[in-house]
């Protein structure tokens, strides 16, 4: 059975249907279980469980306490590119964007990536934009073989490929492989994807079987919260999830829980997402996926980041920069514009210039809410009781 058919054949309506019925008492006896399923998700995204969250959040600690340690894995994004051929009405980097744009060179994504690792990581994310001309299977394939003898951990934030590209990335280095299908309804998908191969619902939502049969080794989904309700997003999420550990047993899954953040073109979120909506899912997706690893990002405050830690989140990004060159201020002295796939020179401005080079830098993707350095997150992973970890595995157990 397809993704597709697997997740049409889920009653996501009736489950939501079930999650506005559901209540306290249900909660309550539901957490009495020694374990959940699927079926339990909905109810515990409920109303009459949000009002139960401290046990709730109790139970999901202990769960990942038990399942993962006292550990919290550490890694950061490095942009290659921001360019992109895709129109996303609520991306930065969307195609009609009139923003600072650059694609690093290979001297430029390893002294990105040195400035990383010097300051203790050992797991990076290679994220760019679709744009097979600047960012072509050469260019990624590359960028992962010079970086695959200083990086234990590379894994990839980039456009949909097939499996024999996918397998190139592989045998350069690459073990994982992070796709988010932003949302999961098809009608909002579409109107937020006017143009570009992303456009492509059924291409995007099958990328992790493509991965997995390729050998990627680490899968990651996710839904961006603030395009559709988050929790129909949610239910879909989870029972993508469901059907990826019955189909790519072999690999590691993690879900990420991005929500919406400003951005160049000004998107305005269309659903809201609270704080405690956000922990509550956290609690739920660790009582029904229990060995899936929960990912948070520099997306959120520090203080919401502070209290989510310890709920269940297993990988944090930290001291995190979402613009190519964001670590060294590399590729600053080849900024521009693109119109229609080509470059269009910054007129050289006197006064925006030091003898050093220019202020300018490349837009991000979006504004993190959360500046604070990579030893500032690990001291605080430690006063929380637990290990901050830079690296967990090495290439050499898979040789």
């Amino acid at each position: 059975m397809s993704v597709a058919a697997y997740l049409n054949a889920l009653p996501l309506c009736t489950w939501q249907k079930q999650a506005r019925k559901t209540t306290g008492a249900t909660v309550r006896q539901l957490l009495r279980k020694p374990a959940f399923a699927l079926a339990d998700f909905a109810p515990l995204l409920s109303p009459a469980a949000a009002d139960l969250l401290e046990p709730l959040c109790q139970r999901s600690q202990t769960l990942t306490r038990q399942r993962f340690g006292k550990v919290i894995r550490l890694f950061a994004p490095l942009y290659l590119s921001n360019e992109c051929i895709n129109q996303c009405k609520y991306c930065g980097f969307s195609r009609d964007n009139p923003i600072l744009r650059v694609t690093l060179t290979y001297d430029d994504v390893l002294r990105e990536a040195r400035a990383l690792t010097s300051q203790g990581f050992r797991s990076l994310l290679l994220v760019a934009g679709e744009h097979p001309k600047f960012v072509s299977l050469e260019y990624l394939t590359e960028c992962v073989r010079l970086l695959h003898p200083e990086v234990p951990s590379l894994s990839l934030e980039v456009g949909s490929l097939d499996i024999p590209d996918y397998r190139r990335l592989v045998a350069a280095g690459a073990e994982g492989l992070v796709i988010y299908q932003e949302t999961y309804d098809r009608a909002l998908y579409a109107d937020l994807h006017p143009s570009g191969p992303k456009r492509n619902f059924d291409w995007r939502i099958t990328t992790p079987e493509r991965a997995y049969a390729a050998g990627f080794r680490r899968l990651g989904i996710g839904a961006l919260f603030g395009l559709g309700e988050w929790q129909a997003e949610a239910l879909a999420v989870a029972a993508h999830a469901d059907y990826l550990l019955r189909t790519c047993w072999r690999s590691s899954l993690t879900i990420s829980l991005p929500r919406l953040r400003p951005s160049a073109g000004h998107f305005q979120p269309r659903t809201s997402m609270t704080d405690r909506d956000l922990a509550q899912l956290v609690c739920a997706l660790r009582l029904v996926f229990p060995d899936v690893g929960l990912v948070l990002s520099t997306r959120e405050s520090p203080t919401l980041r502070n209290g989510l830690f310890p709920l269940g989140i297993t990988l944090v990004s930290a001291g995190s920069h979402t613009e190519p060159g964001g670590y060294t201020g590399a590729g600053r002295n080849r900024l521009h514009h693109t119109r229609g796939g080509r470059i269009v020179e910054l007129v050289p401005d006197p006064r925006e210039s030091t003898p050093t080079g220019p202020l300018h830098e490349a837009d991000p993707q979006f504004a993190i809410a959360d500046d604070r350095s990579p030893h500032e997150i690990a001291d605080l992973i430690r006063r929380l009781g637990y290990e901050p970890v830079w690296k967990d595995w090495d290439v050499a157990l898979t040789a």
